[in-house]
């Protein structure tokens, strides 16, 4: 049975280093002048890796239960306690997981910087700066009279 167990935590290894690689290439395309060129089909993917990672974990929880241990990282490391195969490729799966992390952060980031911007821009235009400056645009997207 923790053979079995050994073959998801590969699987969700793999998984997972596809979804990281994938948010290298997010990163790129959010650095990009225009990201909506190349971000649909990333976003696409990601959500399929999302299905399929989330789909692994239920897997594996399923297996810690068949072996009569708690589901989840607890159920993990119990089963890791006795198995150096289930610990190397566990440990292998964390590493993964923080780098995995650290690059979404990092997207958000530049999701937010990009917002921001956006945001003050569209201010600008509309005249609602914190200037007090008058619109440059009115809302029939003719410019405005002076």
């Amino acid at each position: 049975m923790k053979d079995v167990l050994l073959n998801t935590l590969i699987e969700e290894h793999a998984t997972l280093e596809a979804f990281t690689s994938l948010l290298a290439y997010e990163e790129k395309a959010l650095a990009a002048v225009s990201p909506m060129e190349t971000l649909p089909p990333i976003i696409e993917k990601k959500t399929e890796l999302t299905e399929k990672l989330a789909s692994l974990e239920k897997e594996r929880d399923a297996q810690l239960r068949a072996l009569g241990l708690p589901s989840g990282w607890k159920g993990m490391d119990l089963a890791c306690a006795d198995d150096a195969r289930l610990a190397k490729q566990w440990k292998l799966l964390q590493g993964v997981v923080d780098r995995a992390r650290r690059a979404n952060l990092r997207n958000g980031m530049m999701i937010r910087v990009r917002m921001n911007y956006n945001e003050r821009a569209l201010s600008v235009l509309r005249g609602t700066s914190s200037r007090g400056a008058a619109g440059v645009y009115g809302p029939d997207g003719r410019m405005a009279a002076v």
